[in-house]
């Protein structure tokens, strides 16, 4: 099993972050796992993306040029990195900052609220942990205990206070897909 994943947005939205942890639970699965970031010189407003490999083999490379799985959080960045996913791959996109539709019938598309569902669980800067917890029930080659342990590794001894609020927002991604996706 090799999985390729784009995770693409502004930078300030956890972009970053998310791939770290989406890598690192690959790990916690006992799969092998590269994390690849890119960004502009802006940081906080410029685009921002990474490429993160989970695999049961040797990563042989951690650039990924057609992911399977695309987790899209601005429309510039649906607009750039639609056209890469793989037919029959899976988009989810935050659906708050992305009001377009999706134009290809070959892939499997999930629109979240995410920025309104962290808002709802007092966590609105886990908007990014949101789209996890829905990709864990999407494609579920890692479960809410890899990422539980990989926050853990991620998260820095000064922002350790913000490990629970993520916790709850993967759950509550999960959560979503469970009532609301699920049943449509």
């Amino acid at each position: 099993m090799v999985r390729e994943y784009n995770i693409a947005g502004f930078g300030g939205q956890g972009i970053l972050f998310l791939g770290q942890v989406l890598a690192n639970a690959g790990i916690a699965a006992g799969k092998n796992a590269t994390w690849l970031p890119s960004y502009g010189p802006e940081m906080r407003g410029g685009t921002a993306n990474c490429n993160v490999v989970v695999s049961d083999d040797r990563v042989l490379s951690p650039l990924v040029y057609h992911p399977d799985i695309a987790l899209i959080f601005n429309k510039p960045s649906l607009e750039k990195y639609l056209p890469d996913v793989k037919k029959a791959g899976i988009v989810i996109l935050d659906s708050d900052f992305i009001d377009s539709s999706v134009d290809r019938s070959d892939l499997k598309v999930f629109k979240v609220p995410a920025k309104t569902l962290a808002e709802n669980i007092n966590a609105p800067m886990s908007f990014n942990m949101v789209i996890l917890g829905v990709l864990l029930m999407v494609d579920p080659i890692l479960n809410f205990e890899h990422v539980k342990t990989a926050i853990e590794v991620v998260v820095p001894g000064h922002r350790r206070h913000l490990a629970d609020a993520n916790l709850k927002a993967v759950q509550c991604g999960i959560k979503y897909y469970r009532d609301i996706i699920k049943n449509c």
